[in-house]
């Protein structure tokens, strides 16, 4: 069973679509801007969870980049081991995951690079890459077989 797309707490997580905003050019930009991430105070949201964290409308935790993505990875609890590679490797913090055990997959924020695919160590891997179109059930269904190695 695959969970995914979702993080448990908040209705903001995702509600933006980035790139529709006026854009300016790199010599238009103000000097010394800064946009905060945190709506208030900022002192203690190291220590709470993503999804309890007060974040302003212009963080990437509110914003969707899920349009850019043309392939998208696919989980397998049943074949995953729980080594937290992909979590580690993952560039976009797309993968969920509570008291390292892998949970799912963050699709509002995945760019399907594929990195968590690369760095899985499972035969066959836990982890696949797929069209985004792919029913996920239905590739769940067809997971490839484990590889029998060669020998020498």
């Amino acid at each position: 069973m695959s969970i995914t797309g979702s993080v448990p707490g908040t209705d903001k997580r995702g509600i933006r679509e980035l790139g529709g905003e006026e854009k300016v050019g790199w010599d238009e930009v103000t000097q010394g801007v800064a946009i905060n991430s945190f709506i208030g105070e900022t002192e203690n949201a190291a220590f709470l969870k993503p999804e309890e964290r007060s974040y302003s409308d212009f963080n990437s935790y509110t914003a969707t980049v899920a349009s850019w993505r043309i392939i998208k990875p696919v989980y397998n609890r049943d074949i995953c081991i729980d080594c937290q590679n992909c979590w580690v490797w993952c560039p976009d913090t797309s993968i969920i995951s509570r008291d390292k055990q892998m949970l799912g997959i963050d699709y509002d924020h995945c760019k399907g690079c594929g990195v968590c695919v690369e760095v899985c160590p499972t035969n066959p891997k836990s982890l696949l890459m797929f069209n985004e179109a792919a029913d996920n059930d239905e590739e769940l269904a067809g997971w490839p077989e484990k590889q029998k190695k060669e020998k020498k």
